[in-house]
């Protein structure tokens, strides 16, 4: 069968970004990467202070696995977060997209 970019989406899995344990669930699922939308995100993880999105994104990094995380422009998530999202905006495996269609095309990379 082949892999479709929509077989990429996290909600599709139920799977969400709220602790560093989910990497391991995102990793076990098998899949070439997976995206994230605003949905699929707790706000906390978007806490910088707490520590979660870095030792989340740095096991993701470790074991090479892209995720693609939309994050709109007009997100309530602080100036950090936007700092954070323009450096990862060209990161060969965690990369923040502005719109669903940015992350599916980027992901395509990663299908086989």
């Amino acid at each position: 069968m082949d892999a479709s970019v929509n077989d990429l989406l996290a909600s599709k899995y139920d799977i969400r970004l709220s602790k560093p344990e989910d990497a391991i669930t995102i990793l076990e699922t098998g899949l070439a990467g997976m995206i994230f939308i605003p949905d699929d995100i707790d706000e906390k993880f978007f806490d910088l202070k707490n520590g979660v999105l870095g030792e989340t994104f740095q096991k993701l990094v470790n074991y090479r696995f892209p995720i693609a995380v939309v994050l709109p422009a007009d997100h309530d998530f602080g100036l950090r977060v936007t700092e954070l999202a323009r450096e990862h905006s060209k990161h060969p495996i965690i990369r923040f997209c502005q719109d669903i269609d940015d992350a599916k095309a980027w992901m395509t990379q990663f299908l086989f």
